[in-house]
């Protein structure tokens, strides 16, 4: 199969491109800077300003946008907003003018789309919340349900757990250095996932024709934040015994109920296709991770 990936230079966009191309895939890797060459890929140029060249491309796997990770402000919230939305936008737009539009569209999303749970067991036909992170995550998949494509997939990921990027190697600086320790009660829940099992969540989707809609990208065994500090710790053999109360995380913005709110989400889609998680608990994931 043909893929094409945006964002292919991306921390899930590198490892999904070397997936690919390990099962024998050929990938089109668009990024901002295509001059940067990815081995092994033909590379295009993908930007907000025009709708780029999917041609050739079978299935196709967005993953372009502004990290959500730092402090909200007003401007880091524009540039959120925009890349997913605008950029998905010209996804579609490309879609549309494709002679052979691809067989599948695959959109990636966010758990940020729910609301706080609480304890709550959070499926795919779970509705939207109403903060910025969820309003931007129902416009940004509004515009993937545009493009016209047969089959289109919505991949709400949740936390990313990575050796290479993302969050995980700035806790295991913190909690090296003694400094670990639970957010606000510790009580809410954390939908997270191994790396590898979500970009072979991606590849799954795509070659998997019974797919499509909401699909939720997380392990299917979410833990308490206090439990994933506990274990952090143990795999870090650090104490952790430290807490950051939920006023000082207020700094942050409105990215801090993203830390705090409850999301105990299940993939309940991906369950019931079979797929077959390779680190479907928290230990195993970082005992391979670190």
């Amino acid at each position: 199969m043909n893929i094409g990936i945006t964002g292919a230079s991306g921390l899930i966009g590198r490892r999904l491109t070397d997936l690919a191309l390990q099962r024998g895939h050929e990938v089109f890797a668009f990024s901002r800077t295509p001059a940067r060459r990815i081995l092994g890929c033909t590379m295009r140029l993908f930007s907000t300003d025009a709708p780029p060249d999917f041609e050739s491309c079978e299935a196709i796997v967005h993953l372009a946008g502004e990290s959500v990770l730092g402090l909200w402000t007003a401007a880091k919230k524009q540039r959120i907003a925009q890349s997913r939305i605008l950029g998905t936008r010209r996804v579609a737009e490309a879609i549309a003018s494709m002679q052979n539009p691809p067989e599948v569209f695959i959109s990636g999303s966010a758990i940020g789309f729910y609301p706080d749970s609480g304890d709550t067991e959070v499926l795919e036909s779970a509705p939207c919340g109403a903060g910025f992170l969820a309003q931007t995550s129902r416009l940004w998949e509004a515009e993937a349900l545009k493009a016209a494509a047969p089959r289109i997939v919505l991949l709400r990921t949740g936390l990313v757990l990575a050796r290479e990027g993302g969050a995980l190697p700035l806790l295991t600086r913190i909690f090296r250095l003694g400094l670990g320790g639970k957010l606000g009660s510790g009580q809410q829940w954390m939908a997270w996932i191994h790396l590898d099992d979500l970009c072979r969540l991606f590849l799954f989707c795509a070659e998997n024709q019974s797919l499509s809609g909401p699909v939720n990208g997380t392990a299917p065994w979410p833990v308490r934040n206090t439990d994933f500090t506990k274990t952090l710790a143990s795999k870090l053999r650090r104490p952790a015994f430290l807490s950051v109360p939920a006023f000082a995380l207020r700094w942050l913005g409105e990215f801090s109920h993203e830390l705090l709110d409850s999301k105990r989400v299940l993939p309940g889609v991906a369950s019931a296709q079979g797929f077959p998680f390779r680190f479907p608990e928290l230990p195993l994931a970082l005992s391979n991770l670190l």
